[in-house]
């Protein structure tokens, strides 16, 4: 049965809001996968892999007081994209070429293929010279092209739309667009001031200041059987999960978290800002600074199955 530890000692009751964090074992991916979908060798991520109580062992459970700020933070990446006409045309053109290969996979010979081959050509070349102008236009962007490079060459940095905005105060247009890039992943910071009241408390506090220290360490050696116990491995910390939690049940309104990486702990034994311990050395006041993030993003499934305001 997993160790329990709580600052303060006291008996949590069914009206008692509290932070609860549970230490599990690390598990890969590929661990996991081979949990949702017997026989799977992929170690890609799947959606939800890392949500929190999946029914994994528990190693040691830590409650502490709901802290002073409670909040979190979801995020996600956008970046800017150009995509001028000419470039446009190019792109659906050369699309458009590709598909052509779909020719010879249907059986229809070599010359069905040649065929469709030219005619993709002569439509992407049809499309680029159209997006530039017509002939002239295309001229003069061969003309600005090989005036930027040849310019290059003297250590000159200029541009073919450069070039076209000094002499025509134009540019393509380049239809700029955000675009979504990527998802980000959470951070969560929390501060404690612990001051102990008794002996029984100052053990306690000791003990979770121990255990978060341990369980954020990595570990020295290999799971692996074969190089079991070789220090030039070194293998994954364990997990911490968090929960907001109401007596024994989950909170019903605050946000949920996904697994989590303890990424520092930071401990000042001097709270009052003097050096004061009692008769067994255990410090008057101290402030804990503890950082978690977590392991995978949050996506909109998990958003639609959560309780409170989500995640």
């Amino acid at each position: 049965m997993a160790e329990v530890y709580r600052y303060p000692y006291k008996v949590f009751t069914d009206k008692t809001d509290y932070l609860q964090i549970d230490i599990v074992r690390y598990k890969s991916i590929r661990d996991i996968r081979n949990r949702q979908e017997e026989g799977s060798t992929s170690l890609s991520s799947k959606a939800r892999s890392r949500n929190v109580n999946q029914g994994q062992e528990k190693l040691e459970t830590i409650l502490l007081p709901m802290p002073s700020n409670v909040s979190d933070n979801n995020a996600v990446k956008y970046g800017e994209s150009s995509l001028n006409s000419i470039v446009g045309a190019v792109v659906g053109g050369v699309g458009g070429l590709m598909e052509t290969g779909k020719v010879i996979g249907e059986g229809r010979g070599i010359g069905a293929f040649v065929d469709a081959f030219k005619n993709s050509a002569s439509k992407t070349l049809e499309g680029t010279v159209s997006a530039v102008g017509g002939l002239s236009g295309a001229q003069g962007l061969m003309t600005r092209q090989l005036t930027s490079s040849a310019v290059s060459i003297l250590g000159a940095n200029i541009t073919p739309d450069q070039i076209l905005a000094r002499a025509t105060g134009e540019i393509l247009n380049p239809n700029i667009e955000l675009l979504f890039d990527k998802p980000t992943l959470r951070s969560f910071r929390f501060q404690y001031k612990m001051t102990p009241r008794s002996a029984t408390e100052g053990e306690q506090i000791k003990q979770i200041i121990r255990s978060f220290k341990r369980n954020m360490a990595p570990k020295l050696g290999s799971n692996q059987k074969d190089l079991e116990g070789l220090e030039s491995f070194l293998r994954t910390p364990n997990v911490f999960e968090l929960r907001y939690r109401q007596g024994g049940a989950e909170h019903q309104y605050l946000h949920r978290f996904k697994q989590c990486f303890l990424e520092s702990i930071n401990v000042n034994y001097t709270g009052e800002g003097v050096y004061s311990t009692y008769e067994d050395g255990t410090p008057v006041s101290m402030i804990m600074d503890l950082t978690f993030k977590e392991i995978e993003p949050i996506y909109d499934v998990d958003q639609n199955e959560a309780g409170g305001v989500g995640y």
